[in-house]
């Protein structure tokens, strides 16, 4: 292959400073791929991806046009599964997508909306020279719904900083942390219903995320709070900078994931690197994310095994200690994020190079 530099247009659709995992994900990876001999350039979408209106697609069609044929595109998943076959179609060969999770598999959608977006990804998917996901499980997801060709699929797991140990509340209150903006797949609804009846153990929950993807899902999840009498215990954050995330996290003596899926799930690997106690529900992704023994597992949508968990952790001290020291042996095996850059860096030579194998 060529050494020479390759020039790549990552587009992303929205603010790239949105605090969400996958845009964390876009954001490391285009600060790095500059180490790795790619000159790789920003280019903002409309933000209304996955649902674009007709104006925004008109937007898109004409940012994409002004790309140079021989740069190579690397799209966003959320544009990219979104876009009209036509467009994506007319782009050209040199097109690398970015799938942190498929869209059709999003909670809340209808079965129709799921189906349109599962038949337009599977299009487009086809159309791309290359896939980068995240997780190995995505890529096992694609191969079997969405029918992409095995060979044509890279897998570039986020990275993981390394972090202060958390020390916990230090008190009798015990902090538990659930991080993820407030959508209906991270099952922050299970998890207000698993806790809801364990009154005999003084803890106190915050929810760390954005506020603004779902209104309706935020106002939901207020009213079930305020219907289960626990306003006291359970704090909506909000969005919090990095420091207030350190924070958080440094106080947490246990730290929960109810999501009914991931394309991966970048915040089990930054609380296995602070070496908290973990329950996670293992929808898609966070099922191998997690590794055995570093946590407690249950499957998703299932409240009463979530608060069985809940239970078990909350009362027993040793086993949270036992947890905690798994997983600060297993986040010395966490890839960095210098592995996912590279990764994709070659993958984008390879596609500049014609090489689409």
């Amino acid at each position: 292959m060529s050494q020479q530099p390759v020039r790549a247009i990552f587009a992303i659709p929205g603010d790239l400073a949105t605090p969400t995992g996958g845009y964390a994900y876009d954001r490391r990876v285009l600060a790095l791929l500059g180490e790795y001999g790619i000159d790789a350039r920003l280019l903002t979408l409309p933000g209304s991806f996955p649902r674009p209106g007709a104006e925004d697609l008109a937007i898109t069609w004409q940012a994409l046009c002004a790309v140079s044929p021989d740069d190579v595109l690397l799209i966003d998943g959320l544009a990219w599964g979104a876009m009209p076959v036509e467009i994506a179609d007319a782009l050209g060969a040199k097109i690398v997508a970015l799938c942190h999770h498929p869209l059709g598999l999003e909670s809340g959608l209808t079965q129709t909306q799921a189906n349109a977006l599962i038949a337009n990804e599977t299009m487009n998917l086809a159309l791309a020279a290359k896939v980068v996901v995240t997780s190995h499980s995505t890529r096992a997801t694609l191969i079997a719904q969405f029918g992409v060709d095995p060979e044509k699929i890279v897998v570039a797991e986020p990275g993981t900083d390394p972090a202060r140990q958390a020390m916990g509340s230090g008190g009798q209150v015990l902090n538990i942390l659930a991080i993820g903006s407030i959508v209906q797949r991270k099952g922050y609804d299970l998890l207000v219903e698993a806790l809801a009846p364990l009154n005999d153990h003084d803890w106190r929950l915050r929810i760390v995320g954005a506020q603004d993807r779902a209104p309706s899902c935020v106002q939901a999840l207020r009213a079930q709070i305020a219907e289960a009498g626990l306003e006291e215990r359970i704090i909506l954050v909000g969005g919090a900078s990095d420091a207030e995330l350190d924070a958080l996290y440094h106080s947490a003596d246990l730290f929960v994931s109810a999501s009914r899926y991931e394309g991966y799930g970048m915040v089990l690997t930054e609380a296995l690197a602070r070496g908290l106690p973990i329950i996670a529900s293992t929808g898609g992704a966070a099922a191998a994310t997690l590794p055995d023994g570093a946590g407690l597992k249950v499957p998703p949508d299932d409240a009463p095994a979530l608060r069985q968990a809940l239970r078990r952790a909350l009362s027993d001290s040793a086993l949270r200690a036992q947890l905690a020291q798994a997983a600060s042996a297993a986040a010395s095996n966490l890839p960095t994020w210098n592995d996912a850059a590279n990764i994709i860096a070659q993958t984008l030579r390879a596609v500049a190079d014609g090489d689409s194998r």
